[in-house]
């Protein structure tokens, strides 16, 4: 039966770890954050420094064993020590200065201090007649953007010469790492391996590695995050399926946000944030936008096999942290960006739930597809189609926390922002159309698209719909049974991508989405027929 470990890691974790009958207090983030100072327990911080002192001794000892001779230095990378009090210590070398892959090994000792044993990487016998390279470093750099061609774009390379001992044959090499954008849009990094006395190439790999980390997000519980893992072994929040990342605006304004602003979000242990809401911690705010993005993304590529906002696979920036107590989202063609806010700092918090980000998202999608001029009939038609839209992103996460409702960005701005049923209700919205609903703000006169899609999804009078009732009365006084908010928002989602141009007013909108139900279901369908229905009862003829 293996024994339980105690952890003292190069970088020490957080909070007290437990081992066994004991407990050791190791390196608190959160008394250093409260007293501005690093906190290190002197315990913890001694046996690792005793455990690495005795180990070096013993590599000394052993040279023939652990393949220690002239020119080579050890770095100690990592300390475990068992509840009995054996250690394992990890070590990296470096020859006449040269990293060398390949040669890692751990020294495995008693609790006196004694060798036990060892584990050791293929390299580690070490030995070169001389480290001056026959291949140049720019011939070596020029070389790998060739061979990163289609895989790097807008790519520049940076040679690191090391001694290459992964294989058991030490040699010199070049590692040339290519930093761009890969097929996405996304940073990307390919490394290069060539021999530096022939020039012969000997390995290539992805500079980062995908991995799934953990967020604490502040809207809908501890969720999976898509994340990269880099070249020095930390976490960016990109996204490596989608190829969105997410940054930290750092306050700037929204009209001073391009696309080059802002600072990675990046993280040792691949765990974000603190699940609070108005949280201190800036990561928590990252994780809602980074995985609501991702739901987004999976919701257009899922329901209507669309790739992207623009349909060419390609991920947007989103910043977190937009301007001072921003309490406001919002979508950017010039940087292809969305940008959040932190709420009005009092009753109002992060803009980065689930609906929100996906109605952003769907301002992105309208621009690439209808273009539907953001003033006027059309400009509410667009807002519509983010509400819409967007609101079908939280039925299609169907999240637990944040439960799928007809209660527009109920959560970042309780008890909600706008409503489908009865748009009315926040005291500014149209239900019905009149001749004066395109002198209203494209948010209010917005209200007659979200009251058709209400009722052409859920019908007409009284319903509670996952604890929520609602009541949407009809403008002519009639009744309509509703088809199902799936087949509701497919005939939008056609309609725009379709039928509607820039200047779609909401009669227009009738036919495109009578067009599109047609089209869908046929013109003799029930669909076809609530469609119809729908739009009448908003007073839309």
């Amino acid at each position: 039966m293996p024994r339980p470990l105690l952890a003292l890691s190069a970088m020490v974790a957080a909070g007290v770890i437990t081992t066994g009958a004991m407990a050791v207090p190791a390196y608190s983030q959160t008394d250093a954050a409260q007293s501005g100072t690093p906190v290190r327990d002197t315990a913890t911080s001694q046996a690792r420094d005793t455990a690495i002192s005795r180990a070096k001794a013993n590599v000394t000892r052993h040279a023939d064993t652990f393949g220690f001779g002239a020119g080579q230095k050890l770095h100690a990378k990592d300390v475990v020590i068992d509840a009995d009090g054996t250690q394992h210590v990890r070590f990296e070398r470096t020859y006449r200065g040269l990293p060398v892959v390949g040669g890692d090994f751990v020294v495995h000792q008693k609790a006196d201090g004694s060798l036990a044993g060892s584990t050791r990487a293929k390299g580690h016998k070490v030995q070169l007649k001389s480290v001056a390279p026959a291949v140049d470093a720019k011939g070596t750099a020029a070389d790998a953007l060739k061979r990163s061609h289609g895989l790097v774009r807008k790519a520049k390379s940076t040679p690191e010469l090391i001694v290459w001992a992964a294989d058991g044959t030490p040699r010199l090499a070049w590692r040339t790492t290519v930093q761009g954008l890969g097929d996405k849009g996304q940073p990307h990094g390919e490394v290069f391996v060539t021999d530096a006395t022939t020039g012969a190439a000997i390995e290539n790999y992805d500079a980062e590695r995908e991995s799934t980390g953990t967020g604490h997000s502040e809207y809908t519980g501890d969720v999976g995050i898509d994340t990269t893992q880099q070249a020095d072994g930390t976490f960016a929040l990109i996204d490596p399926v989608r190829g969105h990342i997410t940054k930290d605006a750092n306050n700037l304004s929204s009209s001073s946000v391009k696309s080059t602003s802002g600072t990675l979000f990046t993280d040792a242990d691949n765990i974000w944030g603190d699940g609070r809401k108005f949280s201190t911690d800036r990561a928590t705010a990252a994780v809602d936008a980074h995985v609501n993005t991702a739901k987004t993304y999976d919701y257009y590529k899922a329901t209507f096999g669309r790739n992207g906002i623009k349909n060419d696979g390609r991920g947007a920036t989103v910043f977190v942290h937009v301007g001072t107590n921003w309490d406001n989202a919002q979508w950017s063609d010039s940087c292809f960006c969305m940008l959040t806010g932190d709420g009005d700092g009092t009753t109002d918090p992060e803009q980065v739930d689930l609906d929100t980000m996906g109605h952003e998202m769907t301002h992105g999608v309208t621009s690439a597809t209808a273009n539907l001029r953001y003033s006027g009939e059309s400009g509410g038609l667009n807002e519509a189609t983010s509400d819409i839209l967007g609101t079908m992103v939280e039925w299609y996460a169907d999240n637990p926390v944040d439960t799928p409702d007809y209660l527009f960005s109920d959560q970042s701005t309780p008890p909600w922002l706008r409503r489908f049923d009865k748009p009315s209700l926040d005291g500014r919205s149209a239900d019905c159309w009149s001749k004066s609903v395109g002198r209203l703000d494209v948010h209010n006169s917005s209200g007659v698209g979200n009251h058709w899609f209400y009722l052409a999804s859920e019908g007409s009078g009284t319903k509670t719909i996952n604890g929520v009732t609602y009541n949407s009365p009809t403008c002519n006084g009639s009744t309509v049974t509703g088809i199902g908010n799936q087949k509701a928002s497919a005939i939008w989602y056609r309609a725009l991508t379709v039928y509607m141009t820039s200047t779609t007013d909401y009669k227009g909108a009738r036919t495109a989405t009578l067009n599109a139900a047609k089209d869908l279901y046929g013109a003799t369908s029930p669909e076809y027929a609530t469609t119809a229905a729908a739009w009448s009862a908003v007073k839309v003829l």
